[in-house]
């Protein structure tokens, strides 16, 4: 090899060695972080208890629905704490042995940014998009647990695309930030339900990142409200339990 052409495959690894290490990977293509490493359970709630309790009236609603219904919609603002407590009630479900599996779904669409290609297999390339689920979840059971029960398939990270023409029997499915789907890929996901399964749907439509007109969940959500066997749960500012600045910052913006 040419002095030249040395020094040129030097300077494409320097370039992607930095690349890498800004994107949460090492010098070899494997993942410094992941989201079921001992962080979580340093992260964990110190005022975790068993049991959730509503802060709100509406997540009041939405946690009776859960109880009630096969198929709930949770649609409001960010912070109203709606991830949260789809997954509370998932693990919730688990542990009781109501249910044989958690089954997690979110689209992987990028907030305005392009992360490229994600090196790993399917739960290492998902990471990313689903680190709010992992860190719900374990804040719930803790990280051990959620990588156990992640290795032995008791919790699964199914991707949308790959939803089609499955049958999810004696499962809870949470589909979270249904905003980013289309109206073709929510009919889609719905008819997956199967017996003895919760399905949650949450999102935010005033925070789409797909093009105009494309998200389908407000669609959806008029369509099934009317059916009685649906419980379709819209969440206000109110019910927002982040930092009270959020409230007031979306109801401007």
């Amino acid at each position: 090899m040419s002095k030249k052409n040395r020094k040129s495959s030097r300077n494409q690894n320097v370039v992607q060695s930095m690349f890498d290490e800004d994107h949460g990977y090492n010098t070899k293509g494997k993942a410094d972080w992941h989201p079921l490493d001992d962080q979580i359970d340093g992260r964990r709630d110190k005022k975790y208890v068993k049991n959730i309790k509503p802060r709100s009236e509406g997540q009041e609603k939405l946690m009776t629905a859960i109880d009630e219904y096969n198929l709930t919609l949770a649609i409001g603002p960010a912070g109203t704490g709606k991830t949260y407590i789809a997954i509370s009630k998932a693990v919730e479900a688990l542990e009781s042995g109501r249910i044989e599996r958690i089954l997690l779904s979110r689209p992987a669409m990028e907030a305005g940014e392009s992360l490229g290609y994600l090196p790993g297999d399917m739960n290492d390339k998902m990471a990313p998009y689903l680190r709010p689920l992992y860190d719900a979840l374990g804040d719930r059971m803790g990280g051990k647990k959620v990588r156990q029960y992640l290795d032995d398939g008791t919790i699964e990270i199914a991707p949308i695309g790959f939803m089609r023409g499955r049958t999810l029997n004696n499962s809870f499915i949470v589909i979270d930030e249904a905003q980013n789907c289309t109206y073709g890929q929510l009919k889609m996901l719905l008819s997956r339900l199967g017996w003895h399964s919760t399905m949650i749907v949450t999102g935010d439509p005033d925070q789409s990142d797909l093009l105009d007109g494309m998200s389908g969940l407000s669609d959806i959500a008029s369509r099934v409200d009317a059916l009685e066997n649906v419980s379709v749960n819209w969440l206000q500012q109110a019910d927002i339990v982040r930092h009270p600045l959020v409230a007031e910052m979306l109801e401007v913006l």
